[in-house]
């Protein structure tokens, strides 16, 4: 029996784990990790007959070494376990590569970027599904891609998961569901790297601006990584209002269709998608006449950025053949996605508005720049490395005072008293942040409470969904009870 060792006991690692256990493989889980919950996750996979080794690295000594490695998502793929894997003719593969060799019969759409990719992903998965279309979300938003993987082979069982098109019954994978008809995967760089084969029908590439440096070292690594996913699709798809994607032009991507949401005069190429007079329009060749797809204004969702999701995500729809009639039902109830511009709630006409994915200067300048003004900012958390300079810009144009938490608090009120804004004070937490926003709103009369840190989370929380998760707890305490409420919530044992 062939043997393959799985990194990492996320939902993704499980998922492969268990996909390759169906497929024959003597299966081995590990995770330099242990907690409560992982050590019941290894009880219920050694009754699946999967060994899962916890609080230990892989180490690739003696004579037993496995013939395959599949890596997490968010494991780094130059460590040097994986280096030596690597030498040792070990073939080592990413669980999103492991998930297409499964699932290759079927046409998949493929979502890159640096921002915007969970919404366009969550639309364009909203629009198949309105379109009557078996195409799961799955990837960096919803489910594995391997639980798609497991569904569709009838092997195993996967977790309940919320995904773009609702919540995730671990019982469909139970059986058997040779419905599939796409697949719709987020793939993040980590992903692509590690994913050597994956060639969908339709890449989407949905902006490009510097993040996840620690890890890919120079920007141009990072660009290359994103284009071989789009190099490796039959049809592309760019946003064209990207400066850098932009910059690339028709000279690297000659067959691509392009999108603005500035009108027909602003596309670099004779095809592509783009609004005129509140329409989404199509031109699908150089010589085809424009034709009206869908109102802009049936989008719910604020800012020229959704604008452009929307481009995308109607552009990929109609590249596979989706007609009018389900693209304008699934944007008219499309209520956006969690944790980007989510309005919580409204408190005295103040509006609170949950932006925590925004994890870098860039998305947390768009958040900024999709609201009222003035606002009040919640930012903060654990510093990227980036240009912060169009970020600062719109601080100063738009945010009436700014509260700081986490550990990059005081890097960024140094930032700040460098250009002159002293509207700003640490408060070190959510906690605290909140019901300072709300007496500050008063204050200085603004109509928004924006959370929109510019920061991952780790410092304080497990990751952003979390952060924003207790955001909107805190919020809609504050707001339905106001400060009675609200200790009763900072009393309780919740993070």
């Amino acid at each position: 029996m062939p043997r393959a060792t799985v990194i990492g006991l996320g939902k993704s690692g499980v998922a492969a784990a268990r996909l390759l256990k169906g497929e024959g493989w003597e299966v081995e889980l590990s995770d330099s990790n242990t907690s409560e919950t992982l050590l019941q996750q290894q009880q219920e996979l050694a009754a699946e007959q999967i060994t899962v080794k916890l609080g230990q690295s892989l180490e690739l000594n003696g004579a037993n070494l496995p013939q395959l490695i599949v890596v997490s998502p968010g494991v780094p793929w130059d460590i040097p376990v994986l280096i030596k894997a690597r030498q040792l003719g070990i073939e080592t593969i990413g669980e999103m590569e492991l998930a297409w060799r499964n699932l290759r019969s079927l046409p998949w759409v493929g979502i890159t970027g640096t921002n915007g990719k969970t919404t366009t992903t969550a639309l364009i998965a909203a629009i198949f599904k309105a379109a009557e279309l078996d195409a799961p979300a799955c990837g960096n938003i919803g489910y594995a891609a391997c639980d798609v993987a497991l569904s569709y082979r009838g092997r195993g069982a996967g977790s309940r998961e919320q995904g773009a098109g609702g919540t995730f019954d671990s019982s469909s994978l139970l059986t058997p569901n040779f419905s599939l008809d796409w697949v719709i995967a987020e793939v993040s760089s980590y992903q692509v790297e590690s994913s050597s084969s994956l060639a969908p029908r339709i890449g989407v590439w949905t902006t490009f601006t510097p993040d996840h440096l620690s890890r890919h070292k120079t920007l141009e690594n990072y660009y290359n990584i994103k284009a071989k996913l789009l190099r490796q699709s039959e049809l592309q798809v760019f946003n064209g209002d990207d400066p850098y994607l932009r910059q690339q032009g028709l000279s690297a991507w000659p067959d691509a269709y392009w999108t603005s949401v500035k009108g027909k005069d602003f596309l670099i190429s004779e095809k592509g998608f783009y609004i005129e007079n509140d329409w989404v329009v199509e031109k699908l060749t150089a010589t085809s006449a424009p034709e009206p797809i869908v109102k802009v204004s049936t989008l719910r969702m604020v800012g020229e950025h959704n604008q452009q999701n929307l481009l995308m995500a109607v552009a990929t729809a109609r590249l596979a053949g989706i007609n009018r009639d389900a693209i304008a039902l699934a944007i008219s109830e499309f209520p956006g996605v969690a944790h980007r511009l989510e309005h919580i709630c409204t408190w005295e006409g103040i509006d609170f508005i949950n932006d925590s994915k925004a994890t870098n200067y860039d998305a947390a300048e768009v958040g900024l720049a999709s609201v009222k003004n003035p606002a009040i900012l919640i930012a903060g958390g654990e510093a990227k490395a980036g240009d912060d300079t169009g970020w600062l810009a719109q601080i100063q144009t738009k945010a009436a005072a700014v509260l700081l938490i986490g550990s990059a608090a005081p890097a960024f009120a140094q930032r700040l008293q460098e250009l002159g804004y002293y509207s700003y004070h640490i408060v070190e937490t959510m906690e605290r942040a909140v019901p300072r926003a709300a007496e500050l709103a008063k204050e200085y009369e603004a109509p928004v409470v924006l959370l929109s840190p510019a920061c991952a989370s780790f410092d304080q929380y497990p990751n952003f969904e979390v952060r924003g998760d207790r955001f909107r707890q805190l919020c809609l305490a504050w707001a339905e009870g106001e400060k009675l409420q609200y200790n009763s919530i900072l009393s309780s044992s919740l993070p």
